[in-house]
């Protein structure tokens, strides 16, 4: 039986650039098994590449336009975009999603646009990311991560867009009130969230 780690209280900090590498590598690990990441990458040998390098582009303007807390020894991460002002685009990311996506770049774009036509019209703060590694799960630890920065909203909603039951249900337990689903071109669905001010 795992230990119960999230009774301890782990140690949340605010990463940086040299993390950057890291935090991709762990979001793309924990990421593996989810339906839109077969889809998005369909060759197997490549997936994990390929989701590293495309994480890497949103985790590196997370560090300058965003907030990204990790448990201090590593097993977990959350990005968060505040949009509560107008956020400016990843820097050269047309040519970097193209050179990190390759053959599939068209499924990155489609998502992107999906995604974003699903976004709330008031300020809000995005959590684009939430993870956790596959070997510590079940441990509490999104869970702090998700107290550690709804404590800091100060009245702003939270958005996201869950794009698995389970994890649909965990931001469920966090106060997140589902939208309307949207789906990818494969059936694959995200269920946009949003937790009220």
């Amino acid at each position: 039986m795992k230990q119960q780690t999230w009774a301890m209280r782990p140690v949340i900090r605010h990463a940086t650039a040299d993390d950057a590498g890291r935090v991709a590598e762990l979001i793309a690990t924990a990421f593996s098994g989810l339906r839109v990441v077969h889809y998005l990458v369909p060759e197997r040998r490549e997936r994990h590449r390929v989701m590293t390098a495309n994480f890497r582009i949103l985790v590196d303007h997370a560090v300058e336009h965003g907030e990204i807390h990790l448990i201090d020894d590593g097993p977990a991460v959350a990005v968060w975009f505040p949009r509560t002002a107008p956020l400016p685009q990843p820097a050269d990311y047309d040519r970097r999603l193209a050179e990190t996506t390759g053959e599939w770049a068209d499924r990155f774009r489609a998502l992107d646009a999906l995604s974003e036509a699903n976004h709330p019209a008031e300020p809000y703060h995005h959590l684009a990311f939430l993870a956790v590694h596959p070997d510590r799960q079940n441990e509490g630890l999104g869970s702090a991560l998700l107290r550690y920065h709804h404590a800091r909203l100060g009245g702003v909603p939270a958005y996201l867009e869950a794009s698995d039951p389970r994890n649909r249900d965990l931001y469920a337990r966090h106060g997140y009130r589902q939208g309307e689903p949207f789906a990818l071109p494969d059936g694959t669905l995200f269920w946009p969230m949003r937790r009220p001010a």
